[in-house]
């Protein structure tokens, strides 16, 4: 039994990251702390605490802690913990995008330059992201031509010259026609372009210009020239402001009663090459400040281009230990700031718009779904709330069941339930599917305002008229009114059709049809990843825990000693008293109980 109040007692006073977790040994919340015996019992205190904090702390059942050795080890340990475990109360960063890069393998010989959308910590340099992957594979093209970097994709030696190289497109590495240190100064070059030092290069390149006049290779000249023109055209095209900061983000925020956007404009030296939004959907109850500071943990701890600043509608929490962080990451200062005039303002003020109207464009893309399967539905009413549910076993064995919510039309991975049948004994998936509904539709009936909240306005069936039929029974026992649907496969077991408790086939549009099927590949990872869990749980159960005196801590000690049960039950009882905890009596009975299984 896990005693709050005496744990709170051991913690020490030591930075370090704080793991909260509920009775079914979930994880609800990943923190970090200065001093982890402060910052902890704070939850504990009769304190003044958001509705969010309580109702957090209400679910707590027990709690670990690990120790480091400073803050900036406790701020990078949380955000993997975060990334690992996604718990429900923390700013969860999910990205359903991923913006084209320019990258540049640095590293290699004859360095090439092309677009990814996956960055890898492989020592390249990536530049962006480009939200309009066109303006991305625009800008690489031009340096391609105008710089003539290799077009191939795997360089290698040539006996001839490809076409490239003919049209004057291509220095022709792989036959040796430029040196190493020739072609590297033009990928410094092109990333100078890249970083928006576009003054450094015109400079550089017009110096080159006049040299190649001097010693009349005019031919060159014309090229050095034309050059210019281009990159001072590509300059123009990109110029958004007399913002002077060379190398900054610039964030803004907004959110409603249902969604969070937060918005990033990449600007580098007047120039905005790229933009990238994100929604939020667990954060309503969190100040945007809460919101700010996880998200720009989560989304900066592990970027490989970090800009020098970072601008934002407000002062962030934590401040100073983030900017610690990322300046030693970065290997130079990388601030946060909040502007109060001028430019920088505007700039942010800029963003901050942006994020609404991105919001507010995702936000009538969801009350469209919303009216529309109202009326293909033929309802009454917007099915503002809707959920789905599977069944998940294998032959009979840890039968479970998913419930996966959709709130105005957003799939509310955070209202996800997970369920273990308790009254079904062999596979019978529309009695599972029945105990499942009877024991949801209880909790909100009995407790309107518990963990389940109100009640849906439809329950899609991921199945026939037989699962159908199960959920019907347990809806009628409460007499509650509550639409119901099902979704029928073809012989491919894909989804083809929705269906009425008349069996009438409902014809979807596209949009429902992906908004359906989103719903049901939903509820499948959150029951078999539950079916997982409790099949894999079975299987680290050992013989050990037959024996009356051995808990966790003991079989952990006895088999990190022997190494395995085999070598636990040929081992002589002076062994099994070496182990901490084991006294003679305990290690007879260990003994006994082994050889007899």
């Amino acid at each position: 039994m896990f005693d709050i109040e005496a744990e709170i007692k051991k913690l020490p006073k030591n930075p370090g990251v704080y793991i909260m977790r509920d009775k079914s040994d979930n994880v609800i919340y990943v923190g970090k702390a200065i001093s982890l015996k402060n910052r902890v019992t704070q939850y504990f205190r009769k304190t003044n605490k958001t509705e969010r904090i309580k109702r957090m702390v209400s679910l707590i059942d027990h709690f670990e802690y690990i120790v480091v050795d400073n803050e900036a080890e406790a701020l990078v340990l949380e955000c993997n913990l975060i990334k690992k475990y996604r718990p429900k109360f923390n700013v969860l960063l999910k990205d359903d995008k991923t913006y084209p890069y320019i990258k540049i393998d640095v590293k290699s010989d004859f360095p090439n330059v092309f677009l990814t959308r996956k960055i890898i910590n492989d020592g390249s340099k990536y530049f962006g992201p480009y939200a309009n992957s066109g303006a991305a594979k625009e800008m690489v093209n031009f340096i391609k031509q105008r710089f003539k970097i290799r077009q191939c994709k795997n360089f290698k030696s040539n006996t001839r010259a490809c076409l490239n190289y003919h049209i004057k497109r291509c220095l022709a590495p792989c036959m040796g026609y430029v040196t190493k240190e020739e072609y590297k100064k033009l990928i410094n070059q092109v990333i100078m372009l890249l970083e928006g030092k576009t003054e450094s290069l015109t400079k550089q390149l017009s110096q080159e210009m006049e040299d190649a006049s001097k010693t009349q290779d005019y031919e060159r000249a014309a090229e050095l020239r034309d050059t210019l023109i281009a990159i001072d055209r590509v300059e123009q095209k990109q110029k958004v402001s007399n913002l002077s900061e060379n190398n900054i983000d610039v964030i803004g925020i907004s959110k409603n009663a249902l969604l969070c956007c937060i918005e990033i404009f990449f600007v580098r030296g007047s120039k905005m090459i790229g933009r990238e939004h994100y929604f939020l959907d667990n954060v309503i109850d969190m100040t945007e400040n809460e919101i700010l500071t996880g998200f720009i943990k989560q989304y900066y701890i592990e970027k490989p281009d970090l800009p020098s600043k970072i601008m934002l509608q407000l002062e962030i929490d934590e401040k100073d230990s983030i900017e610690r962080l990322l300046s030693d990451k970065a290997g130079r200062k990388v601030e946060l700031k909040s502007p109060q005039k001028g430019e920088k303002l505007r700039f942010v003020e800029m963003a901050q718009k942006n994020s609404k109207i991105t919001l507010d464009n995702k936000l009538k893309d969801k009350s469209s779904i919303l009216e529309e399967l109202k009326v293909t539905l033929k309802l009454d009413k917007l099915p503002r709330k809707i959920e789905m549910y599977d069944i998940s076993n294998i032959s009979g064995e840890h039968m479970v069941a998913g419930m996966v919510v959709a709130q105005d039309g957003i799939i509310k991975r955070n209202l996800s339930r997970r369920f273990r049948i308790k009254t079904v004994f062999e596979q019978d998936d529309p009695r599972c599917m029945e105990e499942v509904i009877t024991r949801r539709l209880k909790h909100s009936i009995e407790e309107p305002n518990g963990g389940f909240g109100k009640l849906p306005d439809v329950i899609f069936a991921d199945g026939g008229i037989t699962q159908m039929r199960a959920i019907r029974r347990a809806i009628d026992l409460y007499k509650v009114d509550i639409k119901l649907f099902g979704l029928v496969k073809n012989d491919k077991h894909r989804t083809r059709a929705m269906i009425d408790e008349n069996r009438k086939e409902i014809k979807l549009s596209e949009e429902l049809m992906n908004f359906a099927t989103n719903f049901q590949d939903e509820v499948h990872k959150v029951a078999i990843e539950y079916h997982r869990k409790l099949r894999d749980k079975e299987m680290k159960k050992s013989e050990l825990d037959n024996v009356p005196g051995i808990g966790e801590a003991k079989k952990k000690l006895l088999l990190k000693e022997f190494g395995s049960v085999e070598k636990i039950k040929k081992s002589k009882i002076e062994d099994l008293i070496k182990v901490n905890g084991i006294n003679e009596n305990l290690a007879r009975t260990i003994k006994e109980i082994l050889e007899k299984s």
